[in-house]
């Protein structure tokens, strides 16, 4: 148990020390690779969303399909973004995944294979369109896919280790943090 409340600590450090997101139009972090790689771990909403996925989908005792969802989506949601195509309520909507995918965890929601996947597609799309309008260079767009894939693998594997009521907490303190950003919003 000890170990696990340390991987726990782990997890809220990280997220604690998360600079603001930058991963949203208006900000210029370079076109790079590394520009692309960083982006998901310096915005708390991109962080906690992707983690959260896969906590939740290890939650579920599911394969992989919804990181795997989540990629698809968010690559789809990417080159919109890079095609000038901006989601309206871009910002909120983002916001609203955090929070509600720790809502999904806390609760320990199950639901069917095709409906958990929708959902997480659609988040996965607001995610990708913010990442789209700001990195609009294929090495950016290679960096932060080869980032969303360690943390949305890195959730799941968190998700296997602590017990159900230490990750349902966890969803619980993602929903807070999601409601604070929408209130930010």
């Amino acid at each position: 148990m000890t170990v696990r409340l340390k991987h726990l600590g782990a997890l809220a450090a990280l997220a604690l020390v998360s600079l603001p997101a930058m991963a949203h139009p208006g900000h210029d972090n370079g076109t790079g690779f590394l520009a692309g790689f960083i982006h998901p771990f310096t915005g708390i909403d991109h962080l906690l969303a992707m983690l959260g996925v896969g906590i939740w989908g290890a939650q579920q005792r599911r394969g992989l399909e919804q990181p795997l969802t989540f990629l698809a989506m968010m690559l789809i949601g990417a080159l919109a973004g890079m095609a000038g195509l901006g989601l309206p309520g871009l910002e909120m909507g983002i916001a609203a995944t955090v929070a509600l995918t720790g809502l999904a965890i806390a609760l320990a929601l199950s639901m069917p294979g095709w409906l958990a996947m929708g959902l997480v597609g659609v988040f996965a799309l607001a995610h990708g369109n913010a990442h789209g309008q700001e990195l609009s260079a294929l090495p950016a767009t290679c960096g932060f896919m080869l980032a969303s894939a360690i943390l949305l693998l890195g959730g799941r594997f968190i998700g296997q280790m602590l017990a159900e009521r230490v990750v349902r907490v966890a969803g619980a303190a993602i929903t807070a943090v999601g409601l604070v950003l929408m209130g930010m919003n």
